[in-house]
């Protein structure tokens, strides 16, 4: 009897650790019955069919597989053209609930955050595709406005999946689900994304890819993403211009040079407008790699002096006027942007970040390449 009992003892701990390391997709396809299910793996050299099950009038199916990577993987379920796609990070269980007719849209999942996020994104990708095919079929339109029509809405669609599902959090599956995207038209398929020739498109890989380099440094994934974006920086980088360095004689002339320059609402700025403050002139670029630390920073400084009149005028320098507005529309100082780099010349300003202290009688103190404790400056204008 004791025999027994530990043969089913070691039968059941071999079974347990079979399945260890496992991940598994279950679920129904509801008016699919005799139809096949196939489950692919997606990795960066393609796809790889894992495994197959006719499906039953019940429409059940059940798939287990390994996540033998290094960060999140890929896969699909597909029922003749339609596709559910997923992504594994863990030996996570999802859940999937859909009928065959509507299968690639309106599908349920449950398990799995990022593949609910996946679903969002195919069902508005599947949205854009069908508006496209619309416009491409109205034979009321001339070709050109067409064209047009098309552009503003991947443009729109762009502007949803940047700042929705790709700054929001980089590092996410779906992140690089969504900046990975292909779209068709009547020229064909392209990514929706261009890491190598566009400089915007670049600058949103570029996100992904650091996030992802912090968090999967090893993966292959990983190491795609950051080549593209290498190449994409050098086939866009625009040649360094030289700046003139700062008129001192017409600053100790006037205490300042004022700059007078736009918000986020179009409301325009004069620097000498905050006489009687500390100010901290800053000149920066939200889409810098340390921006968000360096924000949090001046936050720190804002909040702790600004009831004894510390102000800051923020000068942003980013081409994406879209990511900036986004990036300042929470922030308690004066965030405005450089038109036409007058600023920046008059101010001898060559690298970024750049910042200047100026006193209450609007007089600029001192530069930053020779402030070692802000703070302490501060303190002594105050």
């Amino acid at each position: 009897m004791k025999r027994l009992l530990f043969l089913s003892f070691l039968a059941l701990c071999l079974a347990s650790c079979d399945e260890s390391g496992k991940f598994h997709v279950k679920g129904n396809i509801s008016d699919a019955e005799g139809k096949t299910i196939y489950f692919f793996a997606n990795s960066i050299n393609g796809a790889q069919l894992l495994d197959s099950t006719r499906l039953k009038g019940n429409g059940q199916f059940e798939f287990s597989a390994k996540n033998e990577g290094l960060c999140p993987e890929f896969y699909t379920l597909r029922v003749e053209d339609n596709l559910i796609h997923l992504s594994v990070d863990s030996t996570e269980t999802i859940t999937i609930k859909a009928s065959l007719p509507t299968m690639a849209t309106d599908y349920t999942v449950e398990g799995s955050d990022n593949c609910q996020k996946i679903k969002e994104i195919s069902k508005r990708q599947h949205d854009l595709q069908n508006q496209i095919v619309a416009l491409e079929q109205n034979t009321s339109m001339y070709p050109g406005d067409i064209t047009d029509s098309i552009q503003s809405l991947i443009k729109a669609y762009k502007q949803t999946m940047t700042y929705d599902y790709i700054y929001n959090e980089p590092v996410k599956a779906y992140a690089y689900y969504a900046v990975s995207q292909v779209i068709s038209d009547l020229r064909g398929s392209f990514l929706l994304y261009d890491p190598y020739s566009d400089r915007t498109d670049v600058k949103v890989y570029a996100t992904v890819a650091t996030a992802w380099d912090g968090a999967y440094h090893d993966a292959p994934r990983t190491e795609q993403l950051c080549n593209q974006v290498i190449e994409g920086m050098k086939n866009t980088t625009i040649p360094e211009t030289k700046v003139v360095e700062i008129d001192q004689d017409k600053i100790q002339e006037t205490g300042l040079i004022d700059i007078n320059l736009p918000d986020v609402d179009d409301e325009m700025h004069a620097l000498t407008g905050l006489k009687g403050k500390v100010v901290l002139l800053d000149f920066t670029q939200y889409s810098a790699k340390n921006s968000k630390e360096r924000i949090r920073q001046m936050r720190s400084l804002y909040e702790k002096y600004a009831s004894r009149g510390f102000e800051i005028y923020q000068v942003s320098l980013d081409e994406d006027l879209s990511y900036w507005r986004y990036q300042t529309e929470n922030l308690p100082w004066v965030c405005v942007h450089e038109t036409n780099g007058t600023a920046t010349k008059v101010y001898g300003v060559s690298i970024l970040p750049t910042f200047f202290l100026i006193n209450r009688s609007n007089e600029v103190v001192k530069r930053s390449d020779v402030i070692t404790d802000v703070e302490k400056e501060i303190e002594a204008l105050l």
